[in-house]
């Protein structure tokens, strides 16, 4: 995406989405939200999959316990969260990671071969001194 400003918008998440991102954010599991706002976990399990939306004063509730404005939660606008990490900085650490394994994957590499030298040298040495 272009802009990460624009990843919970209306155009790229959902209501349910931004309430889920909003929850998970606070760390709050589905049950201890629901309890919080005083409804069924179904209710708010409803809202995040999008299948129901709550009345405007459970959304002014919603809204407050979750840190986020009610505008956000409805179209992604206003106070709300950070878009997640970008997903080309994910790529990229990961091609950093497996560039670093190919690295160590050589060097252990060398390094058993070093081995190998290191103990036919110690057999050859060992023969010889057996054979006196």
């Amino acid at each position: 995406m272009a802009e990460n400003e624009d990843w919970y918008s209306a155009e790229v998440a959902t209501f349910g989405d931004r309430v889920a991102a909003a929850r998970e954010n606070a760390g709050m599991s589905q049950a201890a939200l629901a309890k919080r706002l005083g409804i069924k976990q179904s209710t708010l399990r409803g809202w995040e999959d999008d299948l129901s939306e709550p009345r405007a004063n459970r959304l002014a509730t919603l809204a407050g316990v979750l840190g986020v404005s009610m505008m956000w939660l409805m179209n992604g606008e206003g106070e709300g969260l950070d878009a997640p990490e970008d997903a080309q900085t994910s790529i990229e650490s990961g091609k950093e990671i497996l560039n670093e394994l190919r690295d160590l994957r050589a060097d252990l590499l060398k390094r058993a071969e070093q081995i190998a030298r290191l103990e036919k040298r110690l057999r050859k040495a060992l023969e010889g001194e057996s054979l006196d």
